[in-house]
């Protein structure tokens, strides 16, 4: 297999990145390539699953009440992060880490919540818990990291 032949040029503070198979890239300097490949937006992801799979339990009346509002503030994390990683600047990247930041305030509130009326197990309140504050660490450091 043949190496790609790439040419980096830089316009402004963005960075361009153009290879031989014609592929056109377009990134931010220091900022990962892909939100994907951030660690926050992984672990947001894994609370996501877990806020879904142990909503399912909650009471019939609740559908339309705390379980939603609380798979709303959990999809909302990931959301972010991939939003403010797609922006063209850290300061706008650092604005959308705080909506998320904010999102998994209001999910760690929805879970002690939901445990305190017994809609949660006291294990699995904890686990959502502990995930989410694992997750707003992470967050909390990326931000950190973007001296804007």
């Amino acid at each position: 297999m043949k190496p790609v032949a790439e040419r980096q040029f830089r316009v402004s503070s963005f960075k361009f990145r153009v290879s031989s198979k014609s592929k056109f890239q377009f990134g931010v300097e220091a900022v990962s390539h892909s939100y994907k490949e951030l660690i926050a937006w992984q672990k947001s992801m894994a609370l996501v699953k877990n806020v879904y799979l142990h909503t399912r339990g909650l009471p019939k009346e609740e559908v339309y009440g705390l379980a939603a509002k609380l798979r709303r503030a959990a999809v909302s994390v990931p959301s972010n992060i991939a939003e403010g990683q797609g922006r063209l600047s850290k300061k706008e990247f650092k604005h959308f880490l705080a909506l998320a930041r904010g999102s998994l305030l209001e999910v760690e509130t929805q879970v002690l919540i939901a445990g305190d009326l017994h809609y949660l197990s006291p294990d699995i309140a904890h686990d959502l818990e502990t995930q989410a504050q694992e997750a707003l660490r992470i967050i909390n450091a990326l931000m950190n990291s973007l001296a804007c």
